[in-house]
């Protein structure tokens, strides 16, 4: 057998570790017995346009066509919704015949780490970062090299990132909102980056791709804006799920879009088609791409989120800890009372509360706290937080 790939099913990612831990104590001490902010699963339930959908293509759709292949890319009406509507919404470039349907945004990445990557090349990935990114880009067989954002902020360091890049790398990954920081990257932060690899493909000979990605574009607060990546570099594959927006987490259906400009934009679009194929990622869920049309623009209620994060992040600093405020997302990253993220954890654990070491993350000496949960969840963990950072003297 091969070992990499025994060892990935042998021990699970740390979130899915923490996940199954707080089901066997609920199941052995109550509910009430453990708060879990450990997984991103959608508590809000999905928009009335999606059971819509779903009925008025169950009652209007012949089976055949309902449950049959449709292209491997994607159906084509599908895939001319969606250009449209990145056209009209965010006054992007974008094509249908440059558009790949997927399976969530898991398999988006995967295809474009397949598509571009040779052995031995590197992604630039600002830190903290989502831990799978690691598993896709060395599957691939590239490398990953992670870059600290800068503290506080949590904000890519663009200086840092410069110095990284060298001949051996083919991507800048980024993902705003960000999980597990909750930061956006900002327009004038995205032009910086963005003229740097404009300047780094000329100076190495050779393109450096931005790929972005964005299952949480949706979900930013306060006004805060995401800017849209294909309107800022050509050299551009966005990668896409509906698993926040239409808290379809369970469903996996999403996209990777390439920038109709892409330098030998043919020749990369079918090697996103050929990546596909070679994984197995073939005509994603026909039931679920028919959907989208029906759906685009639409999203769950995001104003609980707006009201979970803003009640768990008054608490938590009323409290004394220290938090980057999150921008987007459902994620709050929480600066551990003590270096090691891990004993903060168990500390934690007997007080019942569930969060994610940073360290998983690349970035040491914090927690991730997801707070896509019920609003009394919140309410009846703060007094445990409370008590917690008693204990460390806040």
């Amino acid at each position: 057998m091969n070992e990499r790939m025994r060892g990935l099913g042998a021990k699970k990612s740390i979130i899915r570790e923490l996940f199954e831990y707080a089901k066997t104590v609920r199941a052995e001490k109550g509910a009430d017995s453990v708060f879990d902010f450990t997984i991103g699963n959608p508590s809000v339930g999905a928009p009335q346009a999606v059971a819509d959908a779903m009925k008025h293509l169950i009652d209007t759709v012949p089976p055949e066509v309902l449950h049959g292949y449709t292209s491997a890319q994607g159906d084509p009406a599908v895939r001319e919704a969606i250009a449209s509507y990145i056209r009209d919404t965010f006054h992007a470039p974008a094509q249908a015949d440059r558009i790949y349907m997927t399976v969530g945004a898991a398999a988006a990445l995967s295809i474009c780490f397949a598509a571009i990557l040779n052995p031995g090349d590197e992604v630039i990935v600002p830190a903290p970062y989502f831990p799978e990114y690691k598993v896709f880009v060395e599957t691939a067989g590239g490398v990953l090299r992670p870059i600290l954002s800068l503290p506080g902020s949590m904000k890519p360091d663009i200086a840092a990132i410069g110095a990284a890049i060298n001949e051996r790398t083919r991507i800048l990954l980024i993902n705003s909102p960000n999980n597990p920081s909750g930061a956006v990257i900002d327009s004038e932060s995205l032009t910086a980056l963005c003229a740097l690899l404009a300047e780094k493909s000329r100076e190495f000979g050779h393109t450096i791709y931005l790929v972005g990605d964005e299952p949480y574009r949706e979900l930013a607060y306060d006004g805060v804006e995401v800017p849209y990546l294909t309107n800022y570099y050509k050299n551009t594959l966005v990668c896409y799920s509906f698993s926040k927006s239409l808290s379809l987490a369970g469903e996996r259906i999403g996209y990777v879009l390439l920038h109709p400009e892409c330098e030998n934009a043919s020749d990369m679009y079918a090697a996103i088609c050929g990546a596909g194929r070679a994984l197995g990622y073939v005509c994603a869920p026909s039931m679920l791409q028919l959907m989208i049309p029906y759906c685009l623009g639409k999203t769950s209620d995001i104003s609980i989120y707006a009201k979970n994060r803003q009640m768990l992040y008054e608490g938590l600093t009323s409290f004394g800890y220290e938090c980057v405020k999150p921008e987007g997302a459902f994620y709050l990253f929480l600066k551990s009372p003590e270096s090691d993220a891990y004993a903060f954890l168990e500390r934690g654990k007997a007080h019942g509360l569930l969060f994610v070491p940073g360290d998983d993350f690349g970035y040491p000496g914090y927690v991730r706290i997801a707070y896509c949960v019920q609003n009394e969840t919140i309410a009846k963990a703060l007094p445990r937080f409370e008590a917690l950072a008693k204990e460390y003297n806040l």
